[in-house]
């Protein structure tokens, strides 16, 4: 039996895959794209929603994504309209279609039209998060699966973070940014990078939620501290 676009069981290695991952979500069925969402931020994701073509027009043009989860029939601006805009505009930003039809010629009219890969619904949304992840890796640059800096260990596909062989256990949030900042390699991440890549647009930009999530990361990771506040501009590792 199929699984439902619900059905979050993940295996070990399916999960925590490049946690920098920004997702904007195109579905017209709300119930389905806030379901998406919510699975997708559970998974460290940063994740926008629009239920049109045109709002996802809006979006497009004003933030930066990694992957677009697009719903082919779409209400307002068609699906493929949307795909082919992102395709027009040259973005590095891949694209996830989704439909109804499990034909094979829709699938292949949808990959002509400039379309990464291609779901069939009913989906079961381990297939989904696979391939959100897969699609979004293509749009960064290949790293170490385990990174290292300053005695801390992250690894991003089995969502651990150890200290001198000692594991911490950290909310999503707060393993985000701190791969946001290992991956950075030593230089310094603003505040407002960080909430781009680790929150999605919904947050206030005047929200003191970076401040508050290093401060805790800080804590976690215990003395001497590794994260080092670059006063008027970030912090790095």
């Amino acid at each position: 039996m199929e699984p439902t676009p619900l059905d979050r069981t993940a295996s070990t290695d399916a999960r925590g895959k490049d946690c920098e991952v920004r997702v904007l979500v195109v579905e017209d069925e709300q119930l389905l794209a806030d379901a998406v969402a919510t699975g997708l931020r559970r998974e460290a994701m940063a994740v926008d929603v629009v239920y049109d073509g045109a709002a996802a027009l809006e979006r497009i043009g004003v933030n930066d994504y990694d992957v677009v989860v697009l719903d082919r029939d779409l209400p307002v601006v068609h699906g493929d309209d949307v795909c082919r805009r992102i395709v027009e505009l040259g973005m590095p930003t891949r694209v996830l279609m989704l439909t109804a039809s499990g034909d094979v010629s829709d699938r292949v009219e949808g990959l002509e039209l400039g379309a990464d890969d291609y779901l069939p619904k009913p989906f079961a949304f381990t297939e989904l998060t696979a391939r959100v992840r897969a699609l979004g890796r293509r749009t960064t640059v290949a790293l170490p699966p385990v990174l290292e800096r300053s005695g801390i260990k992250l690894d991003p596909n089995r969502r651990e973070v150890f200290r001198d062989d000692k594991e911490i256990q950290l909310a999503p949030k707060e393993f985000a940014v701190l791969e946001v900042l290992m991956r950075s390699e030593g230089a310094v991440v603003s505040a407002e990078q960080l909430l781009e890549k680790a929150w999605d647009e919904n947050t206030d930009p005047f929200t003191n939620v970076v401040r508050v999530t290093v401060m805790t990361l800080r804590r976690k990771l215990g003395e001497p501290a590794v994260i080092v506040t670059i006063p008027g501009s970030g912090y790095r590792i």
